[in-house]
């Protein structure tokens, strides 16, 4: 195990697990922004990746702001304030059923959005094909799902969902 000296001198570890979580977070950053600006070069005007990010959260069928909240870890005020918007710009719907909740569902530009980012990740799985070894990706994500049942089942790291 290294161990490298800040300028104050205060040791700090090399982290395998910290890598991970840097390159994880980088290649998101980098998926998310690709798939955006294919999008908006398609014509999905505010297609960002942090719409997209919550827009990936929601279910192809009936949401609820609570249940998006809590999966998201946000709050259902953030949660109406984004729905709100995205219903502006036309890639959801809000209907009123009785009771106090909303249902929440995508809009056919909504559906078309979706299905567009699912093509423009599709063409980037072949790219990525292309340029790497045909199975790396399938390899990395199974081996990111045994480091995440390793994680949920050491006990020492939860999360709620």
């Amino acid at each position: 195990m290294s161990t490298r000296l800040t300028e104050k001198g205060t040791p700090m570890v090399e982290s395998q697990a910290l890598q991970l979580v840097q390159e994880a977070s980088e290649v998101s950053d980098l998926i998310t922004h690709h798939v955006a600006d294919e999008l908006q070069g398609l014509g999905y005007h505010g297609a960002t990746p942090s719409m997209l990010g919550f827009l990936s959260a929601l279910e192809c069928g009936i949401n609820y702001g609570s249940d998006i909240a809590r999966k998201l870890g946000v709050s259902r005020q953030m949660v109406a304030k984004t729905v709100r918007e995205l219903s502006q710009v036309g890639y959801l719907e809000q209907l009123s059923v009785g009771g106090r909740q909303k249902q929440i569902v995508f809009t056919l530009q909504g559906e078309h959005l979706m299905a567009d980012a699912r093509r423009t990740l599709a063409a980037l799985d072949r790219r990525l094909a292309k340029q790497l070894a045909a199975t790396t990706v399938l390899t990395t994500v199974k081996n990111l799902d045994r480091i995440k049942l390793v994680l949920q089942h050491s006990g020492t790291i939860s999360r709620e969902n």
